[in-house]
């Protein structure tokens, strides 16, 4: 049975920095994609960072590009999503999620089966 938990969320100032992790149990990290989501109420669920074919591809929404990082440390079984340069717009549950395929649209949340319980992220300015 496939886990994912997620974990590393947290109150920050404007500027700051958190580093999300998502710790997966029953799947291989390097196979497939695995892909960071985050959702702010009253709006719809986006990708915003994702990783495929063992970190072979790695792909960023343009509103945390060069901000953030994904990652990932096969021995641990575990994808890290390090956020820097936070603002108040990256307010959101942050969710991880996973599937054992490559995808062709790595932001469709539809094409991931496996979502972890999320992870409250919220910058104050």
């Amino acid at each position: 049975q496939v886990q994912l938990v997620e974990s590393g969320g947290g109150s920050v100032q404007t500027g700051g920095s958190l580093r999300l992790s998502c710790a997966a149990s029953g799947y291989s990290i390097s196979s497939g994609c695995m892909g960071w989501f985050r959702q702010a109420p009253g709006k719809e669920r986006e990708g915003i960072a994702a990783v495929c074919r063992g970190g072979v591809y790695s792909y960023y929404a343009d509103s945390v590009k060069g901000r953030w990082t994904i990652f990932r440390d096969n021995a641990k079984s575990t994808v890290y999503l390090q956020m820097n340069s936070l603002t108040p717009e990256d307010t959101a549950m942050y969710y991880c999620a996973a599937v054992m395929a490559w995808i062709p649209r790595p932001f469709d949340n539809l094409q991931y089966r496996y979502w972890g319980q999320g992870t409250q992220v919220t910058v104050s300015s």
